[in-house]
Order: structure tokens, then C-alpha cells, then sequence
């Protein structure tokens, strides 16, 4: 009797997985990189529009207020609405807001357009990540996690040598590159939300790629397991507000996004400090090699996790390399050294994300899983406005980065700490049972 289920499965799973998780990489390859291409930017908008290092970062970082105010509304709205209007209509309409930042005259417009930008995106992480719960069972989430986030390393390896390509060759109609470098890859996020109306299904039940058999043991497993979460009850948004556990993870992912958003929009500016004879292409090419590393960590270490059924080690460790990895970078002036600390660095950083989105998902189910995953995300994100902040400010106040790495890896080192005071019985999945049975803690 076991033997067909297990059939099954393997077959429905595999569906499942190549129907979703390439699809919704790409949206977030597109994503990342409207977001981060402000750092691209930088190398040449900072000089034209007369911007200090510490309003750079203050640009930088108020795109996360508007993340913030917006994220939980909309993931509810998500929820109930469906991913696939929802999505569809994120992705659309952060594509106008970054096509309408190339016409930007002044750090006001900037400020006006980031923070605009933050509104039409939230919602969108979190919302993949509550998507993913409706799809995957918990001993198949870390994978299916990194996999999806890998596009944070891909939007750079890819983005870097286009965006820095774009900026040195396009220059039509007597606009700059940088401008041009907006409009191009701003059009892809209206393109590729209309697409994602019509491909995206919101449910396994709504799944007519599915046989009917396949639906029905999906959707029997995901109920299963939601059965079996902590507690074995459903919470209010109002419980999930005041939940212990949502509060711990919410500041653990403010830590460890210091690091990452303070790398992703300052590392090309590092990387141009280096000489001043490159080029912006190639500090596009040099920019990609710590990200080609971070995607291929982060995928075998969030294999390793659910191999092994272990969340809580698999988290805390990546924060301590990344650390050891800008305490490295701040310490060495050699050019090719450098390089190879922030590649350690960005594999800390990016492997942390597989192991630590599997764990809301022990205690969360349906709507309380829409809102703790939004506030996990929505709190977590102020973390992008501090770092690259505190990088442009301790910058100007010393006249090196040297001070901000190592603010940086400050935050990391508490990253690892905060994770390590999560008992271990809501951080281990038995990985030889198709079910979920957690403790509570």
C-alpha cells in the first residue's frame, strides 16, 4: 500500500516543483534586481544628481519604510485575493515606479520614488513564501526556499554585468546610462506580471496540471501537516501579533538583512575603490564572482538541511562565516583578498536564507502563516534601511568602509546568537515520515 503512495508523491512533487519554483524564480531574479539596482546606479547617479554617501544611503534605505507600512496589509490581501492577481499586480506596478526613477532630478525624487517603490513591492517575498507552504511539505520547504532565492544571487550575476553594461554603452536621446538602465529593466516586471495572471494557480485544488489523483494526495498531505503544527490549533492575526516565537524570528531576520542589503548596495562602490581605472562593466564582472559562489552554497546547504531534518544549526552558522568574512574584508586592502572575503561574506549571508524560511512554518498555518510571515519579513526588512544607511554614514564620518564592515558583521554575530536561543524541538523535521511532528516549545 505504501509503495504507490510513495509513487505518487515523488511524481506529484516533481510536478509540482518544475511548474512552480522556475517560474517564480524568475519574477524574483526581476524583483531583486529593481531594487538593488540602485547600487549600480550609484557609480555614476551619485556624481550627476550631487549625492553625499550618507543621503545614498538614506535613498537606499527608504525604500523599506514603504516595504514595512504595507507588507502585512498585503499579504492578507494575497491570501484572500490569490497569489495570482496579486503577484500580477505587485510586479506591474513596481515596474512603473522604477521606469518613472530614470526621469529623477534630486535626492527629494529619489526619496519620493524609492519609498513609492517599497509600497508596490510589499508583499511580494512574503507572499511567494506563504505560496510556497500551500505546495511543499516542510521537510521539502528549505530547498524549495533557497532554490526560489538563489535569484538574489542570480539578479546580481546577472544584473551586474547588464546593468553596469547598460549604463557604459546606452545613452540615447541624450539620457545617461544610468537613467536608460531603469527604463530597461523596469519594462520586464510589467511583461512578466501580465504572465504571471494567466500561468500562476493559486491552490492544489485549482491545479488542472495535476491528475486527480496527484491533487488529492497533495492536498490530503498539506492538511495533514497542518494538522500536526505546534499546537494544533489555528491562530488569530492577533495571537500571531503577540507570538513569542514570530517576535525572535522578526529580529533575527532584522540582524542578518543589515548584512545583506548593506553588501548588495554598497559592494560595487567598494569594488569601484579598488582602481580607479575600472570600468563600470568590469566592476559588474567583478561583482558577480561573490554571488556565482553564495548561489551554489546556498543550495547545498539548505540540501544539507533537509537531509538531515536539522533548522537551527543550519541557520546560526552562515551568519558566524559571513562575519568572519566582512571582519576579513575591513582588515585587508589587497584588491584580489578583498574580493575573496566578500565572496565568504555573501555565502554566509545568502546560505542562512533555506534553513531559517522552513521554520515559521512549524508553528504557522494558512492565514496565521500570512500574517507572521509578513511580519517576520515587514520587521526583518527595516534591517535594508540600517545597513546601508549605517555603511554611508560611518563612511563620511571616518573616510573608509572599513567601520561600516564591521558594523556589519556586528549585526551578523548577533544574527547567529539570536538563533541559537530557539530550543531545539520546534527546529527538527523527521525526514523519514511524509508528516511534520514538532514539539512545542
Amino acid at each position: 500500500m505504501s509503495q504507490p503512495i510513495a509513487t505518487i508523491g515523488e511524481r506529484t512533487t516533481k510536478k509540482v516543483f518544475w511548474r512552480i519554483i522556475p517560474f517564480i524564480f524568475l519574477l524574483y531574479i526581476v524583483a531583486f534586481l529593481d531594487r538593488v539596482n540602485l547600487g549600480y546606479a550609484a557609480l555614476d547617479m551619485n556624481k550627476d544628481l550631487a549625492l553625499a554617501s550618507s543621503t545614498f544611503g538614506l535613498i537606499s534605505g527608504i525604500f523599506f519604510f514603504g516595504y514595512f507600512l504595507f507588507e502585512i496589509p498585503s499579504n492578507i490581501l494575497l491570501h484572500k485575493i490569490g497569489a495570482r492577481k496579486w503577484i500580477a499586480r505587485i510586479m506591474v506596478s513596481w515596474g512603473i515606479v522604477v521606469i518613472l526613477t530614470a526621469w529623477a532630478q534630486s535626492a527629494t525624487h529619489l526619496y519620493i520614488l524609492r519609498f513609492l517603490l517599497g509600497v508596490a513591492e510589499a508583499g511580494f517575498f512574503p507572499g511567494v513564501i506563504l505560496y510556497i507552504t500551500y505546495w511543499f511539505r516542510a521537510k521539502e520547504q528549505a530547498r524549495a526556499f533557497a532554490l526560489f532565492m538563489t535569484a538574489l544571487a542570480a539578479s546580481n550575476i546577472i544584473g551586474a554585468p547588464l546593468s553596469t553594461w547598460i549604463m557604459d554603452t546606452i545613452s540615447w536621446a541624450g539620457m545617461p546610462g544610468w537613467r536608460w538602465m531603469f527604463i530597461l529593466e523596469g519594462i520586464p516586471a510589467i511583461i512578466i506580471g501580465i504572465i504571471t495572471y494567466y500561468y500562476l494557480t493559486d491552490r492544489p485544488q485549482e491545479a488542472k496540471w495535476l491528475t486527480k489523483e496527484e491533487k488529492e494526495w497533495l492536498i490530503q498531505e498539506i492538511r495533514h501537516e497542518n494538522e500536526q503544527k505546534v499546537g494544533s490549533k489555528h491562530h488569530s492575526a492577533r495571537d500571531v501579533l503577540t507570538n513569542p516565537q514570530v517576535w525572535r524570528l522578526s529580529f533575527i531576520y532584522l540582524t542578518l538583512v543589515i548584512g545583506l542589503y548593506g553588501i548588495g548596495f554598497w559592494m560595487p562602490t567598494i569594488i569601484k575603490s579598488f582602481s580607479s581605472i575600472l570600468t563600470n562593466t568590469q566592476v559588474g564582472l567583478i561583482t558577480m564572482i561573490p554571488y556565482i559562489a553564495a548561489g551554489i552554497c546556498m543550495i547545498l546547504w539548505a540540501r544539507r538541511s533537509d537531509r538531515s531534518g536539522e533548522r537551527r544549526m543550519h541557520t546560526a552558522l552562515p551568519p558566524l562565516l559571513g562575519a568572519l568574512g566582512l571582519i576579513g574584508a575591513g582588515m585587508t586592502t589587497n584588491p584580489y583578498l578583498s574580493v575573496i572575503m566578500m565572496s565568504i561574506a555573501t555565502i554566509g549571508i545568502y546560505s542562512f536564507f533555506g534553513p531559517f524560511w522552513s521554520l515559521p512554518a512549524f508553528f504557522l498555518t494558512e492565514v496565521s502563516a500570512a500574517v507572521g510571515i509578513a511580519l517576520i519579513n515587514s520587521i526583518g526588512n527595516l534591517g535594508g534601511f540600517v545597513g546601508p544607511y549605517m555603511i554611508g554614514y560611518l563612511n563620511e564620518l571616518t573616510g573608509n568602509m572599513e567601520a561600516g564592515l564591521y558594523f556589519l558583521s556586528f549585526s551578523l554575530i548577533i544574527t547567529s546568537l539570536l538563533v541559537l536561543s530557539i530550543k531545539k524541538q520546534i527546529s527538527v523535521v523527521k525526514t523519514d515520515a511524509p508528516l511534520v511532528k514538532t514539539k512545542s516549545s
